[in-house]
């Protein structure tokens, strides 16, 4: 109780990191425009929404007006909660992968089952376990930090569990949520103190295992091709990225106005998901893409100077959670962004804090809240004042 008093009453002005929330609400404001702009055609001919053309957006306002009134409340918790709860926080995580599969619960869409049809709102579990990674791999790391030199006792165990998570995760299938939390996941053993050539060797291990899961996937192979030369079966395994290299051409510097895009209607798949960023680049052009890469460089580029802070103050568990949060906003960010613009093989990724999804929204501001307390803390321990 009474860090909530001192922080609601005796906080000066400079107490939290304002640029690092101001990036996020922006990104999230400009998503919600975006989510409209680009699902207004599929809403509208769709009787599944009642043919309403602001389905999707009074949906995706909810989300995002859920997801802050969360981050606001998560703002007051203090970090070392999180480092207690981390491993019940994981083991929830890993539940809610199991559930997903059971039939009667997990809710099939497009041949994937990654959703649990709860009465009022679907949940996609791989989201918010994007989050439990990020906090467990950091208390794993902080708890064993003496043994991390040796992969017995430092690497095996980790490697363990995430076998299992990324077993859950191809029976659904989602590779791009796999891809995501491995990358963060070692990303944080590696920033916490994992032995070199372990981790030279688990990144070979990494490579190697994605490429035999393409190889063995017709699906995935389909995929690869397509990224490779989308134009050689435009109207086929190429057609969502050909039709994402069309609005991009199409917007230029400037776009062709908000609202105005024509690859939104019923051309390119996902545009409000996984490919809202081309109608961004259509719409609003070069400035308006390099706008949204700038806030997500800011994002990242804050974190990872939130953890530095932290790491001088020894507060490792905090240092870690601050750049693990970093590394999985700007990785999966990159993905999509590299998926949009043809530089990566197409990937069931949405753009954080931006794209429709009620799961994604919320894991990624309660990440934020997180990071953002951390900050807080920081400077409250900087000022000589308990955190």
């Amino acid at each position: 109780m009474s860090q909530t008093y001192v922080f609601a009453r005796n906080a000066p002005d400079a107490e939290y990191d304002r640029s690092l929330a101001w990036a996020a609400l922006l990104l999230a404001a400009a998503g919600l425009v975006m989510v409209y702009s680009s699902s207004i055609a599929t809403s509208e001919s769709s009787r599944f929404t009642g043919n309403n053309a602001a389905w999707f957006l009074a949906r995706h306002a909810v989300f995002l007006g859920a997801a802050v009134s969360v981050a606001i409340a998560v703002f007051l918790v203090p970090a070392l909660w999180w480092q207690e709860a981390a491993p019940w926080l994981f083991l929830a995580g890993v539940l809610l992968l199991v559930a997903v599969l059971v039939p009667g619960l997990g809710r099939e869409v497009n041949g994937a089952r990654r959703w649990l049809a709860l009465p009022v709102i679907s949940v996609q579990p791989s989201e918010l376990v994007k989050l439990a990674a990020v906090l467990y791999a950091a208390d794993y790391t902080a708890r064993k930090h003496a043994v991390m030199k040796s992969f017995k006792r430092g690497l095996l165990p980790m490697l363990a569990v995430m076998l299992l998570v990324s077993w859950l995760l191809l029976r659904e299938p989602d590779f791009g949520a796999l891809v995501v939390i491995a990358i963060t996941a070692f990303g944080i053993l590696f920033l916490g103190g994992m032995n070199g050539r372990h981790f030279a060797a688990l990144l070979g291990m990494l490579a190697a295992g994605f490429a035999v899961l393409v190889i063995s996937s017709p699906y995935r192979m389909q995929r690869i091709f397509g990224f490779m030369d989308p134009w050689s079966d435009a109207f086929g395994k190429g057609y969502q990225l050909s039709h994402a290299l069309i609005a991009f051409g199409r917007g230029e510097w400037l776009g062709v106005g908000l609202g105005a895009s024509v690859e939104k209607l019923h051309y390119l798949p996902e545009a409000h998901t996984d490919f809202l960023l081309a109608v961004i680049a259509e719409e609003l052009g070069f400035v308006g893409v390099a706008v949204v890469i700038a806030l997500f460089v800011w994002i990242v580029a804050r974190a990872f100077a939130i953890g530095r802070q932290a790491t001088l103050k020894e507060r490792h568990f905090a240092s870690l959670v601050a750049q693990g949060i970093g590394i999985w906003i700007g990785f999966q960010a990159l993905v999509n962004m590299g998926v949009n613009m043809g530089m990566l093989p197409t990937k069931g990724l949405t753009l954080p804090l931006m794209s429709y999804g009620g799961s994604g929204l919320f894991a990624n501001f309660v990440a934020l809240a997180i990071l953002l307390r951390i900050d807080w803390e920081n400077r409250q321990l900087a000022r000589g004042l308990p955190a």
